[in-house]
C-alpha cells in the first residue's frame, strides 16, 4: 500500500481533492482488478476480512418535496438501517437507496467506487460507530480500479461526518 497522496492518480476527482485536503498520510492507495471492485468479491480475491471492508452507500428521502442525500457507511458485515436511523436523521417520511444514475452523476464517483471522500459538501456523512473505531478499513477510491486503506477516524474527519449510533445492523 502507498500513501493516497501519493497515488492521487488511483483516486476520482472529487476524492483526490479531499485526500489532499485531509493530508493525511494513513491514508492508502492500492490498484486492483476493476472487476472486483465489489466488496465480496475484493475480499475473496485479495484476502481481505469483511469485517476490516466498509460500505459506502448514498440514501435519498423527501420532505416537503425536496430531496435529502445523505452517505452512510457501515461495516462490510452489516446493512444501514434505512427506515429506521436514517430515515429519523433526514427528518424524510421514507428513506431509500439513491437510484444508482443519480449517485454515480451526483458524487462524480464510479458504481462500486463510491466513498465517503470528496461527496457533496451539503450531504451529511453518517458513520457507524463501529467503522468510526476500526483501526483499517478498505473502502472505494471513487473508481472501480483502486481501493483507499484508512483508520474510521480518518472517516470522521471529514466535513460533515457524524457517527450515528444504530446505523448498522
Amino acid at each position: 500500500m502507498t500513501s493516497a497522496l501519493e497515488r492521487l492518480d488511483l483516486l476520482a476527482d472529487p476524492v483526490a481533492t479531499s485526500v489532499r485536503q485531509l493530508d493525511d498520510a494513513r491514508i492508502g492507495a492500492t490498484e486492483i482488478d476493476p472487476d472486483l471492485a465489489d466488496t465480496a468479491a475484493f475480499c475473496e480475491k485479495y484476502g481481505s476480512p469483511l469485517e476490516l471492508s466498509a460500505n459506502c452507500v448514498v440514501v435519498a428521502g423527501k420532505r416537503a418535496g425536496e430531496v435529502r442525500y445523505a452517505a452512510c457507511v457501515v461495516l462490510a458485515t452489516t446493512r444501514a438501517d434505512v427506515n429506521g436511523v436514517v430515515k429519523r436523521r433526514l427528518d424524510v417520511r421514507k428513506a431509500s437507496f439513491a437510484p444508482m444514475d443519480d449517485a454515480v452523476e451526483l458524487t462524480s464517483m464510479e458504481y462500486g467506487g463510491i466513498t465517503p471522500f470528496g461527496l457533496p459538501a451539503d450531504w451529511p456523512i453518517l458513520i457507524d460507530p463501529e467503522v468510526a473505531k476500526a483501526p483499517a478499513l478498505v473502502v472505494g477510491s471513487g473508481v472501480r480500479r483502486s481501493k483507499l486503506i484508512a483508520p474510521g477516524e480518518a472517516l470522521t474527519n471529514l466535513p460533515n461526518a457524524e457517527v450515528l449510533e444504530g446505523l448498522g445492523r
